[in-house]
């Protein structure tokens, strides 16, 4: 199972829209990168939901329950979508600032390619943060 880190503005798709909808096309991604990582998901892989521009912080877990599908926004039909559900909320939001303090996450992708909108997560990073939220 891989993990990965998916960004969304809260007021164009929050964590708590993604609870009542059950679950969500992860699609409108156009970046080549992240449209590779996509296309790596699999069924039962997990994700922490980040809330990007306001709030800046990981408030839920979430799966892959899709695999990767052509995106019908996408006119010319090259980028991929998945389709994600909420697993759990975190016990504790852990924010941007908090995990670009912890010297163990000094690596993350997420970090690297601050634009990405969908990034790996080691299983190291995915225990440090964890660790984080139940501080």
């Amino acid at each position: 199972m891989a993990r990965w880190l998916v960004k969304s503005e809260p007021f164009k798709y929050s964590w708590d829209q993604l609870v009542q909808d059950g679950k969500t096309a992860w699609d409108g991604v156009r970046n080549n990168q992240a449209a590779i990582y996509l296309r790596s998901m699999k069924i039962g892989d997990e994700l922490f939901f980040y809330h990007s521009n306001e709030g800046l912080c990981i408030v839920g877990i979430a799966q892959v329950v899709g695999e990767y599908f052509i995106d019908p926004s996408d006119p010319k039909g090259r980028f991929p979508a998945v389709m994600v559900g909420p697993k759990a909320p975190m016990p504790r939001p852990v924010t941007l600032a908090e995990m670009k303090a912890e010297p163990r996450l000094a690596g993350m992708a997420m970090f690297r390619q601050f634009r990405l909108s969908v990034v790996p997560i080691s299983d190291d990073e995915w225990d440090v943060v964890m660790e984080m939220a139940r501080a």
